[in-house]
C-alpha cells in the first residue's frame, strides 16, 4: 500500500512523454520555489498598507495572516496523499485535490476561479515589470534632469519586451525544470527587500527622527479610512498566498523523508523569511515617510538616490518576476496543454518537442502557438 515515504516515477508533463523524471527536489529547492512565488514587489508597498494601519495594527496584521496563511499551508499539504479506500490518489495539483475530494461540480466552480486566479497573477507580473523597467528610465532621467524634470514615459514596449522573453523561458517543460530559475528569482526578492529596507533606514538616520503614528493615516470621514484599511489588509493577504502552487512545488520534492514533512518545513521557514522581510521593509518605510508613504517604495519614487540603487533594486525586481510569472504560469501551461494532449494524442504539434541547438533548450510548437495568440487576444 502506498505511503509517504513512496517512490514514484514522474512523467514529463503537461506534454505526453514516455521518459521518467526522478524527483530530486529539497527543502532548498522547494524554498526557492515558494519565495519566488510569495516576496514579490508587493514586499515595497508593505509600507503603504502600514501607512493605512499604524504602528500597533500595521505589525499585527501581517503576523497575524502570516500564522493563518501557514496553517492553511499545513492543511494543503495534508491533502497530497488522499486515500479513498481501496485506492489513494496523488493530487499533484490544487485543482486535482478540489476534483478528488469534492468532486466534479466542485472541482468545475473551482477551476475557474483557479484559472483566473493564474492568469490574473500573470497579467500583473507583466504590468509590474513595465512600470519597474519604466521606473528605470525615469530614475536616469530625474538624475540628469532634477527632481522636477519632465520624465514621463510609457510602459507597453516595456511589456512586450518581457513579454517576448516569457515566451522563450515559457519553453521550460514543467515545474519540475525550474529550479535555477526559481533560485535566482528567489535571490533577486531579497536582494530588493534589503534594499528597500536599507534605504528606509538610511532615510530615517537623515533626517533624524520617525515618522508615523499609532493609529495610520487620518482621513477626511470615517468611510475613507475603512476602504484604506481593508484594501491594505487585502494587499498584505495577498501578498502572502501561494495555495494556488503548494502541491506543484511539494510534488517536486524527493521522499523519504515524506514530502509532507518536508513540505511543512519549507513553508514554516518560508512564511517566518516572508513575514520579517515584510514587517522590517514596512516598518523601515512608513518611518522614513509617515503618512506620505508612497505605494511602492522603488517605483513610487519614495527614493530618488542613490539613483544606482535604485535602479538595481527595480532591475531586481524584473528579474525576479521573470522567475515568479514562470512558477504561475507553468500551472496554467500544465492545465492546458494537458487538456490539448490527452484530447489529441497523436497530434505530434502537441506532444512533440524539438531541439533547437541551443543548450539543451528545446521548444514546442504548441506551446508557442498558443502563447502568442494569447499575447494576441490579450495585448499590453
Amino acid at each position: 500500500m502506498p505511503g509517504d515515504d513512496y517512490e514514484e516515477e514522474e512523467e514529463q508533463m503537461p506534454l505526453l512523454q514516455t521518459s521518467t523524471l526522478k524527483l530530486t527536489g529539497n527543502v532548498w529547492t522547494a524554498l526557492a520555489h515558494l519565495i519566488a512565488g510569495v516576496i514579490g514587489s508587493g514586499v515595497l508597498s508593505m509600507a503603504w498598507s502600514m501607512a493605512q494601519l499604524g504602528w500597533i495594527a500595521g505589525p499585527l496584521s501581517i503576523i497575524l495572516i502570516a500564522f493563518f496563511s501557514l496553517v492553511s499551508a499545513f492543511l494543503i499539504s495534508n491533502i497530497q496523499l488522499y486515500s479513498n479506500h481501496p485506492s489513494i490518489t496523488i493530487n499533484r495539483s490544487y485543482l486535482q485535490a478540489v476534483h478528488t475530494i469534492l468532486g466534479y461540480k466542485n472541482g468545475l466552480i473551482c477551476g475557474c476561479l483557479v484559472y483566473f486566479s493564474l492568469f490574473k497573477t500573470g497579467v500583473v507580473y507583466v504590468i509590474t515589470s513595465g512600470i519597474c523597467m519604466r521606473a528605470i528610465r525615469q530614475s536616469n532621467c530625474y538624475h540628469e534632469e532634477g527632481h522636477e524634470g519632465d520624465c514621463e514615459y510609457k510602459d507597453e514596449y516595456y511589456m512586450v519586451a518581457f513579454g517576448i522573453v516569457e515566451i522563450v523561458a515559457s519553453q521550460i517543460p514543467n515545474i519540475f525544470h525550474t529550479k535555477w530559475i526559481s533560485i535566482i528569482a528567489a535571490a533577486m526578492s531579497l536582494t530588493y527587500s534589503c534594499i528597500g529596507i536599507g534605504l528606509g533606514i538610511a532615510q530615517v538616520i537623515g533626517q533624524g527622527r520617525i515618522e508615523g503614528s499609532m493609529n495610520g493615516i487620518s482621513t477626511s470621514n470615517p468611510s475613507q479610512k475603512v476602504w484604506l484599511v481593508g484594501e491594505a489588509i487585502g494587499d498584505i493577504s495577498f501578498s502572502f498566498t501561494y495555495s494556488l502552487i503548494l502541491l506543484e512545488i511539494q510534488s517536486t520534492l524527493k521522499s523519504p523523508p515524506p514530502q509532507k514533512e518536508t513540505m511543512k518545513k519549507v513553508s514554516t521557514i518560508g512564511v517566518l523569511i516572508t513575514a520579517s522581510l515584510y514587517i522590517c521593509c514596512g516598518a523601515s518605510g512608513y518611518a522614513a515617510f509617515g503618512d506620505s508613504t508612497p505605494g511602492n517604495l522603488l517605483t513610487g519614487f519614495g527614493f530618488y538616490e542613490p539613483y544606482w540603487l535604485v535602479d538595481f533594486g527595480n532591475a531586481c525586481i524584473v528579474l525576479h518576476l521573470v522567475g515568479g510569472y514562470q512558477i504561475y504560469s507553468q500551472t496554467l501551461f500544465a492545465i492546458v496543454e494537458g487538456w490539448y494532449a490527452e484530447k489529441f494524442q497523436e497530434c505530434m504539434i502537441i506532444t512533440r518537442e524539438m531541439d533547437v541547438g541551443i543548450g539543451s533548450l528545446r521548444v514546442n510548437p504548441f506551446r508557442i502557438n498558443h502563447l502568442l495568440a494569447l499575447d494576441h487576444i490579450f495585448p499590453c
